[in-house]
């Protein structure tokens, strides 16, 4: 039977083709596995214990984890199985984020990973009227642990109404609540229906080559956040292993210990993988680093299905023995897909990992259409770098006269929490606005061309989009972020933080290479266009700085705001790069 509502996807699993490995995370250094039953077993458990706190469908429950883990799994499936809502909430947010959300969601109760984040919930727990009490998945002196659900949940004396709520959970009811965190404002809560995610994970399936029972994956991205936790019920559905990345800071030891066939990604953490592997080439010395260069510049030609001749594939063939299958050993030596989403991917990201035999996709979708919209798929010549791929089934796309992506579907929000104005704002005739402006070429490829809110105008009253041009830009090892600006002066300034291959650069060499980057691009561009200056940033712009999203998209507002008072000082300077 097809799933209808969330909780299915396990089930699914336990009746046709259950992992004695389901769900693997790592404490205190040691790799600990979960089995499906075992897993379903421990999600019934919550479901009971659940109603024996006297939690009724449709209330509200948070999850506040640093890192993504098993416990979080099962407590989201057993509070669906009874018709609850889970919300979701960003770790690295702010405690008065934190009471934000709480208390607009009327969450009832709480779920934490560890102390960090149960300090900045009990600071705020006064101030949230709804919130009862605070689990931990960790142990916590002086917070209840998630286990005391488990043993509470151990008699069947609820399973009557247990089997009557799940029962009663409806495709079309609230499963929940995500609210995004935003570039710009106060965060809004989108509400997603079971059939929402259903829906959405079912259609982006046929998309993604797994072997169901055989394939297995690394889980880092937040699971808070819509991609990645569609991608672990489209896991559930194909009986997927998933292993869970102790932090970023050790992706790269636990590819080498998991050795996945596939894992989902942003570009922020690619490029810094792809600068990684090319800083240790510049090590090299002699034939070995004139190979890797080849090597390289062979595989940023790449184009899928054999477009570059036979001679292009008989050289790619050596630069993989050679070189590039070493880049495949670096992240486990199994790794044959990675879906790539959250922000623009440089279309040279996805040719020299797809060349080293890890076929990287890109895809494209928002919080408030669960996610995906569209994505790539290497089989049947549905691959296309540089886009986002076709639309999946059973959802619509529109371009609108203004070029804004427009989409209706199943996977189609229900609407903001608690806010009818917002919703009506991006609604008309059942299509999303977007926000995102886009085109089709001719075979039926979507791809993203900026974004509205992002336009910005020079003093000549003139509009820019800065995606594409950052875009280009970005196709330089030597650049790690940039962020093109320019309201209110007569030509656009690029902000640009040098990757690590371009500091360890003597500062000549770097002005040279980015002034090259900006002379092969402005001939391209509209005159208004133009790029009259760059910019070089001291720091790198992150999260901790509050420069970048918790998904890795850099906070436009945030960067133009530091530095506006500066752009009619950098226009005005004579000197083409200036430094910051």
């Amino acid at each position: 039977m097809t799933p209808t509502r969330l909780f299915d996807f396990i089930e699914h699993q336990r009746k046709n083709a259950p992992l004695k490995k389901a769900f693997t995370t790592k404490y205190n250094g040691i790799w600990t596995s979960i089995s499906t039953e075992e897993f379903c077993d421990q999600a019934k458990k919550v479901s009971r214990a659940l109603i024996s706190l006297g939690i009724e469908a449709q209330d509200k429950i948070a999850m506040i984890s640093s890192t993504n883990r098993t416990e979080w799994n099962i407590v989201d499936i057993g509070l669906l199985t009874i018709g609850a809502v889970n919300v979701p909430i960003y770790p690295t947010i702010s405690s008065e984020d934190y009471e934000y959300i709480l208390n607009h969601s009327e969450s009832e109760y709480c779920f934490v990973s560890d102390q960090e984040v149960y300090d900045k919930v009990i600071a705020i727990k006064d101030k949230v009227k709804s919130l009862k009490k605070v689990y931990s998945f960790d142990s916590i002196k002086g917070c209840s642990n998630w286990k005391e659900l488990i043993e509470l949940g151990t008699s069947s004396e609820h399973d009557t109404v247990l089997e009557e709520r799940k029962i009663a959970v409806a495709p079309e009811d609230l499963a929940t609540i995500i609210y995004t965190s935003g570039t710009t404002g106060i965060p809004k809560g989108v509400m997603l229906s079971h059939d929402n995610v259903v829906s959405n994970v079912i259609s982006s399936s046929k998309r993604l080559p797994l072997n169901i029972g055989q394939a297995s994956a690394l889980s880092f991205l937040p699971i808070c956040h819509i991609f990645e936790r569609v991608i672990l019920y489209i896991y559930m559905q194909n009986s997927v292993s998933v292993y869970y990345a102790e932090s970023l800071e050790k992706i790269a030891d636990n590819l080498r210990e998991i050795k996945p066939n596939v894992m989902t990604a942003v570009p922020r953490l690619l490029e810094k993988v792809y600068d990684k592997i090319y800083a240790r080439g510049a090590e090299l010395t002699g034939i070995k680093q004139k190979l890797f260069y080849w090597a390289v510049d062979l595989g940023l030609q790449y184009e899928p299905y054999g477009e570059n001749g036979a001679w292009y594939e008989f050289k790619l063939k050596i630069a993989k023995k050679l070189i590039l299958s070493k880049w495949k050993e670096a992240l486990g030596g199994n790794l044959e897909l990675i879906a790539s989403g959250s922000a623009a991917l440089q279309p040279r990201l996805a040719r020299i990992f797809t060349a080293a035999g890890m076929t990287l996709v890109e895809g494209y979708g928002l919080t408030e259409t669960s996610p995906v919209i569209s994505v790539n798929d290497m089989r049947k010549n549905k691959f296309k770098i540089g886009s986002v791929g076709q639309i999946i089934d059973g959802v619509h796309v529109k371009i609108a006269k203004d070029g804004e992506i427009l989409c209706k579907g199943p996977n189609i929000m229900m609407g903001y929490y608690k806010d009818l104005e917002k919703t009506a704002e991006v609604m008309t005739d059942d299509y999303f606005h977007t926000g995102d402006i886009g085109e089709f070429d001719h075979d039926g490829y979507l791809t993203i061309t900026g974004r509205i809110k992002d336009q910005f105008k020079t003093d000549k009253g003139k509009y820019i989009s800065p995606a594409p041009i950052e875009l280009e830009f970005l196709k330089n090892n030597d650049i790690e972020q940039i962020c093109v600006v320019g309201t209110g002066i007569p030509q656009p300034i690029a902000l640009i933080v040098p990757s690590a291959i371009g500091r360890n650069k003597e500062k000549y060499e770097l002005n040279d290479s980015l002034l090259m980057t900006m002379n092969l691009i402005n001939p391209d561009l509209h005159t208004n266009e133009k790029i009259s200056k760059i910019v070089i940033m001291k720091e790198e712009w992150s999260v901790d700085n509050g420069l970048m999203t918790p998904t890795l998209k850099v906070k436009r507002n945030r960067v133009e705001g530091n530095h506006n008072h500066m752009y009619d000082e950098w226009f005005k300077n004579n000197d083409q790069i200036v430094y910051e």
